[in-house]
């Protein structure tokens, strides 16, 4: 596998819609960076937040998600409780290529604080919104910032296509808009 440079992600972006929208270089002045850097894409995350409460003293399950433990805003500053979460999505939306694998690290600016992002690899065909997770493991609230970087897009290539892409098996992912919430 291959990660793939700045010259093949625009040429994938502009030439087959792999990122909408696209912003074709890195943007730094008094923001936290998005855009395209070398080897990557650092994506933003959009002003749409569920954040986490336990006024319900719910258990989290993920074979049966309780939405009533998320509280919606809509901001351009999200507050995360100490100790706690928030879910968000990208700006941009996602086209993956079949013979391409994503991976999403957090940008180094929120690990400094303790605020961790994590998103699953995004896999070959599958397209949509990502759904970021902001863990607070400080014992403080922190502040996300809407439409300002919040993590980076690694691209690998493949050897070949695989046998079966996420579009394939019709994943319960695919084609995602907004924040969305754990399925089975």
């Amino acid at each position: 596998m291959a990660i793939l440079s700045d010259k093949w992600i625009r040429e994938q972006a502009q030439q087959h819609g792999m990122i909408e929208p696209f912003v074709e270089a890195q943007r730094r002045e008094g923001v936290i960076s998005y855009g395209l850097s070398s080897f990557g894409y650092d994506a933003r995350v959009a002003p749409e937040f569920k954040i986490f409460t336990n006024v319900n003293s719910a258990t989290v399950d993920p074979k049966s998600f309780d939405a009533e433990s998320l509280v919606d805003r809509e901001t351009d500053v999200c507050i995360i409780p100490p100790n706690s979460f928030a879910l968000a999505r990208t700006v941009e939306y996602f086209r993956i290529p079949e013979d391409v694998l994503v991976i999403c690290l957090g940008k180094s600016t929120y690990a400094r604080c303790g605020i961790i992002v994590n998103v699953t690899p995004l896999e070959p065909g599958w397209e949509g919104h990502v759904t970021l997770e902001f863990s607070n493991t400080t014992p403080l609230p922190a502040k996300i910032y809407a439409n300002e970087g919040a993590c980076q897009f690694l691209f690998l290539k493949g050897n070949e296509r695989p046998e079966v892409t996420y579009a394939d098996r019709a994943g319960k992912y695919m084609g995602q808009r907004g924040v969305t919430l754990p399925r089975l």
